[in-house]
């Protein structure tokens, strides 16, 4: 077996999924089928068991993930201490964020990692903020842009970033939603009778959860949504209101589409914190290391 079919069979273990494991795997999906095949027949065991409708782990399969990642895991590290300390720093490094933070955070960043360390290559996967912390902790990523948890998991470390406000939107188009609004604006009762958008998990939801909470308010949610900037696509349609970063807010294309509700006196919507994690061992690759300088460097200067 090689190193990317075990890349590939994690990136498949954690989605469930072919089509979308194949998609971020940047292979097709009979590739990656052919992939896994060649392990399974490899192993002389079946890693998944595969159906019209889905695709599961065996109870060999789950086995099988620790074993992947404690050996992709050494593999970076062996890489790592066969650096040429006369030669410019290179090898890979991935990185997992949102959309929105490419543009607040990554960008920059990569700009000054680029420049100083041009032999090194950058590996950028896009998703829901949610996964960010589970992606480092599995090993799937090096370095991750996360919302900052009440309780930092062990042996992770986190650079912060940033912060963010958080703001609660409904749609500005004339619609039942907005009619409601209106007509109880000044009502105690508004909160009751407005359907949500929901994230689906994550830092978020537990900071909407504890906001609903404070307010006794059980919400009528209209849907679950993963992903932060889908969440201002929904509310600007009149689907729900939505709480989302006022930072995701200031990206979108939807911005101009959607208002802010008064939250005045509404306790629980405390401002996030954004920032980088990595696992603390992971910190002695010299490659992790000089981004995570960079961004200390980076982000500490904007801060003054």
């Amino acid at each position: 077996m090689d190193h990317k079919q075990l890349g590939y069979f994690l990136t498949l273990a954690e989605t469930l999924h072919f089509a979308r494991a194949s998609e971020q795997c940047h292979v097709s999906a009979p590739t990656l089928s052919r992939q896994i095949k060649q392990l399974e027949q490899e192993l002389g065991t079946e890693l998944f068991v595969r159906d019209n409708r889905s695709v599961k782990l065996t109870a060999h399969g789950k086995a099988f993930v620790e074993y992947a990642q404690a050996t992709l895991a050494k593999w970076r590290q062996f890489k790592s201490q066969c650096q040429d300390s006369d030669g410019p720093l290179t090898g890979e490094l991935s990185m997992y964020c949102s959309v929105t933070a490419t543009y607040s955070f990554t960008y920059d960043l990569f700009a000054v990692f680029r420049k100083q360390y041009p032999a090194i290559e950058l590996n950028l996967n896009t998703g829901d903020p949610a996964f960010s912390i589970h992606h480092v902790q599995t090993g799937k990523e090096d370095v991750a842009v996360a919302v900052k948890p009440e309780s930092l998991p062990q042996g992770l470390a986190y650079l912060p970033l940033g912060q963010s406000e958080l703001a609660i939107i409904a749609p500005v188009m004339d619609c039942p939603l907005t009619d409601l609004i209106n007509e109880y604006y000044q009502d105690a009762t508004l909160w009751e009778r407005l359907p949500f958008i929901m994230p689906e998990h994550g830092v978020l939801k537990e900071r909407i959860d504890g906001f609903c909470a404070a307010q006794s308010l059980t919400p009528r949610v209209y849907a679950h949504v993963s992903g932060h900037e889908a969440m201002v696509a929904l509310a600007s349609l009149g689907f729900g209101v939505a709480c989302v970063p006022q930072i995701v807010l200031d990206q979108s294309p939807f911005e101009n589409q959607v208002q802010h509700l008064d939250t005045k006196g509404l306790q629980g919507l405390d401002a996030i914190e954004i920032g980088l994690i990595c696992k603390q061992k992971r910190l002695q690759d010299p490659v992790v290391s000089a981004l995570w300088q960079c961004a200390t460097e980076l982000f500490s200067l904007a801060t003054i």
